[in-house]
């Protein structure tokens, strides 16, 4: 028989932020670049991407769900993959200095 006392709980609660984005609904593809898209494109779509988060209720939560399990891909909270990426990238910055100081 299967040792069930080794799974995790419940985590629905962790997600129920969702059920209130300003995203529900709305095409995937504004959040999610097509391969191969670049410049004006790019940037044209993630603007409008970043509109809705912009109006969003959950934006604080959806942004810091991105940084938390390093999502690759996507506008989350407002925030590109770039910009993640830069976010990440300073705050491992300041971890090393301050493990160097």
């Amino acid at each position: 028989m299967a040792d069930f006392s080794r799974l995790p709980g419940p985590n629905a609660d962790l997600w129920d932020w969702q059920l209130l984005a300003a995203c529900r609904g709305v095409d995937s593809s504004l959040f999610f670049h097509p391969e191969g898209e670049r410049g004006a494109a790019r940037s044209a779509r993630e603007a409008s991407a970043k509109e809705v988060c912009m109006r969003c209720p959950v934006r604080a939560e959806c942004a810091a769900h991105a940084l938390t399990v390093r999502e690759p891909y996507g506008v989350w909270g407002g925030l590109t993959e770039d910009e993640r990426e830069e976010l990440m990238g300073r705050a491992r910055t300041r971890l090393v200095g301050a493990a160097g100081a």
